[in-house]
């Protein structure tokens, strides 16, 4: 492979992680390469309104704020490619990096990671069709949608009872749904929600369907886990809070992940355990998952592997990692 072959910098993934990296290493002249994948936008490509982002006074889009990071990171020079990346081979030794489109092979010396992470989904019959038109997936998001509106939150995590707490400031009323008596919610946690007046608690029940009215959310199925007494609860709005799925399939037995597979890094960088292989947003934020916190953890990355190409730059060989070294590496 020739040295007009041998990318400076690829980058997977493309939500507000993968654009801000784009944009920053495009003006940094590392003429990046990104795979933006076929449903490339992340989850704000699916969603609504966003009022939370910076730069926008009035609101915007969820696809709409991905079509301008978009265009801005093209405007400096990254190169977009819509495919999904299939295969990683990652260099132990500060070598060249593989990455693979089908049996196409691109060699990278540097590689940002950001495929993000997916909400664990109910499977009821409705919440698909109700995304974004009632059914939501994160409260510091939304809530502000739905002042003085009735409002269910589903889930028994901490996830679940900071949503509830949080919407609570909005809505007229807040149910809490769990499917078990017991929550796995901290004490602290648990105890601050139950103080609040306007949160109820309605357990054991799991939602059977989410219902239309006039093309939103208009009220949810419930059914009781033990008897199957069914309930009907009138709502404006559902937050399903059963926790989020990192997208590291690629890097499983090649990087660190911890136990709830989220690629871990070094300390407040975004250095993996790997030499030029970095990885940004919602793929390792257990945390805050915002669209904002994301974008700043892509300028991270993309500083961290310029600094590592002008420090360190790799050979031009590729030495990749197996499992087993990664085991050792981990321990």
């Amino acid at each position: 492979m020739s040295e007009q072959d041998i990318e400076n910098l690829i980058i997977i993934g493309s939500g507000p992680a993968g654009f801000t990296a784009a944009l920053y290493a495009s003006r940094a002249n590392l003429e990046p390469l990104m795979f933006e994948g076929y449903s490339w936008g992340g989850q704000l490509r699916t969603t609504g309104d966003v009022e939370n982002y910076p730069g926008y006074p009035d609101g915007v889009g969820g696809a709409d704020m991905m079509d301008d990071l978009r265009k801005q990171a093209e405007r400096f020079g990254t190169r977009i490619v819509s495919e999904d990346v299939t295969r990683l081979e990652l260099s132990s030794e500060g070598s060249l990096h593989g990455v693979f489109v089908g049996d196409r092979e691109y060699r990278a010396q540097a590689v940002i990671l950001s495929m993000g992470a997916e909400p664990k989904k109910l499977g009821t019959p409705g919440e698909q069709e109700l995304s974004a038109r009632g059914v939501s997936y994160c409260a510091t998001c939304d809530a502000a949608f739905f002042e003085d509106m009735p409002t269910l939150v589903v889930g028994g995590g901490d996830t679940a009872m900071e949503d509830a707490f949080f919407l609570a400031k909005f809505a007229s009323e807040v149910t809490v749904v769990h499917r078990r008596d017991e929550f796995r919610a901290s004490r602290v946690m648990l105890d601050r929600v139950r103080e609040l007046d306007n949160v109820e608690f309605l357990t054991p029940y799991v939602v059977d369907c989410f219902e239309d009215s006039n093309g939103t959310l208009g009220r949810a199925r419930l059914r009781h886990a033990d008897s199957d007494e069914e309930r009907e609860l009138e709502v404006d709005g559902a937050f399903v809070a059963v926790g989020h799925t990192p997208n590291s399939e690629l890097v499983e037995g090649k990087l660190e992940l911890d136990d709830a597979g989220y690629v871990v890094t070094e300390g407040k960088s975004t250095k993996t355990k790997l030499p030029g292989v970095f990885a940004a947003g919602d793929l390792v934020d257990h945390t805050y998952r915002q669209a904002v916190t994301a974008a700043g953890s892509g300028c991270q990355a993309a500083l961290d592997a310029e600094w590592y190409l002008r420090d360190s730059p790799p050979s031009q060989e590729a030495h990749w990692v197996s499992a087993d070294e990664v085991e050792a590496t981990t321990g």
